[in-house]
């Protein structure tokens, strides 16, 4: 069975919060028009950014599940992680961080709240899914800021899912006085504004170097491949919250069409791990080099990369200008490109490159083709000789470390959703 999906879009301050908290407490208690008495729910998911958000926005917070007026208020256990109310009923708090931990629970109904800025978006709501098979009618409500991810636009398009909008300006008599009149001053009229006070879904920026339609447009089979290059733009450091390592595959065929034909990019990663994932990614493809952006780390990065396969030739490339001055030549370029699949990270981050918004995920994609538009040369480190057309550069070292390359491009093929928690 699948559950009845009902997906609320908002601005900030229409009351998203307390709807959810309402419809959950209405199922527990029966109480109409979200619930029955003789069909009371009992075991409900809450699901949340962060436990944290679930803690003290969902459950606690003004508008939360424990500060509705009733007489008698759900407790909190906190090693438990659930909410109990007097009845029996109970209310488990999950994170968009762990998906998971969504693996073994059930559940009647579930509300996830602000989905669009979750970390795990598609993996979290698809692990959900899994757990409603509950009583007769499972059911499940999406409260959320709009923005264009890949899993809000999927639930938007849903026929399962009633989608409800609301504005700000509507539940303006709760909210602090001069707050709207604030609000219109700043934002009225604005991208920014028609998003989060409007609640509008908005596809693609004005000023985007990408369309969506574009990309779109491009993506589909393409002729053969005669020449593969594998681009690395690793960051300065493997903390959670560093950039992640864009690894972009790109080839070109005979007619001079790039293709992009695969995308392995890698958040928090360590040198060792980015380097075993792209050098995975260069033999699976049979690629001509790896093109490696040395900005961040210099020459080490050639030197991790050939202490996984000193056999790999690599080509050191250094960034001098600015990547929004990078990427407009690929913009144009881009109309003689090809994507050989869908990804659905990569476009929403292409979608929203603009002068104020960066552009990690794609950068070395960008820094590849655009040399191939301008016919650059580069420099080869590894082999001691540029890389041949024909791929005859290959050969394997004694002492390489492709075996555990192919442990590596093995663990891709059984996960390859595994991929970075932020890449925008």
């Amino acid at each position: 069975m699948v559950a009845d999906g009902w997906l609320v879009i908002g601005g900030r301050g229409s009351g998203k919060t307390r709807l959810g908290a309402e419809w959950v407490d209405a199922l527990v208690r029966g109480i109409a028009p979200f619930g029955k008495r003789a069909a009371r729910m009992m075991r409900i998911a809450l699901v949340g950014e962060t436990l944290g958000d679930v803690r003290e926005v969902m459950i606690d917070g003004p508008s939360g599940i424990a500060r509705l007026p009733r007489a008698e208020r759900p407790r909190w256990e906190a090693t438990r992680r659930r909410l109990l109310w007097p009845n029996g009923a109970t209310a488990q708090a999950f994170s968009s961080e762990d998906p998971d931990s969504l693996r073994g629970p059930q559940f009647e109904a579930a509300w996830c709240d602000e989905a669009a800025k979750w970390k795990h978006a598609v993996e979290c709501f698809d692990m959900l899914q899994f757990g409603l098979r509950l009583g007769e009618r499972p059911r499940q409500l999406v409260t959320t800021t709009p923005r264009p991810t890949p899993l809000i636009r999927r639930l938007v398009a849903d026929p399962a899912f009633t989608v409800t909008r609301m504005k700000t300006v509507e539940n303006a008599a709760n909210l602090a006085p001069g707050f709207m009149a604030a609000m219109e001053r700043q934002h009225g009229g604005t991208r920014l504004g028609r998003q989060e006070l409007d609640g509008e879904l908005i596809e693609d920026r004005v000023d985007a170097l990408w369309s969506r339609q574009t990309i779109e447009a491009a993506i589909g089979p393409h002729g053969a491949v005669e020449r593969i290059i594998v681009a690395v733009d690793p960051p300065a450091s493997s903390r959670r919250s560093s950039d992640a390592c864009g690894i972009v595959a790109v080839g070109l065929d005979a007619s001079g069409r790039a293709v992009v034909l695969a995308d392995r990019t890698i958040g928090a990663a360590r040198p060792r791990d980015w380097a075993l994932r792209a050098v995975a990614l260069f033999h699976e493809l049979q690629a001509d080099a790896i093109v490696a952006e040395v900005n961040q780390g210099g020459e080490m990065v050639s030197a991790v990369l050939r202490t996984v396969d000193a056999s790999v030739p690599v080509r050191e490339v250094r960034a001098s200008r600015g990547k929004w001055l990078r990427a407009e030549p690929v913009a144009a370029l881009f109309l003689n490109t090809q994507h050989k699949d869908k990804n659905d990270d990569r476009h929403q981050t292409m979608v929203s490159v603009a002068h104020d918004l960066g552009i990690d995920r794609h950068r070395s994609a960008c820094g590849r083709l655009s040399r191939w538009g301008s016919r650059r040369p580069d420099r080869t480190i590894g082999t001691g000789r540029s890389a041949a057309a024909d791929g005859s550069h290959r050969r394997r070292s004694r002492h390489s470390l492709w075996p555990a390359c192919r442990k590596e491009q093995d663990r891709l093929a059984l996960d390859p959703q595994r991929t970075s928690r932020s890449r925008t």
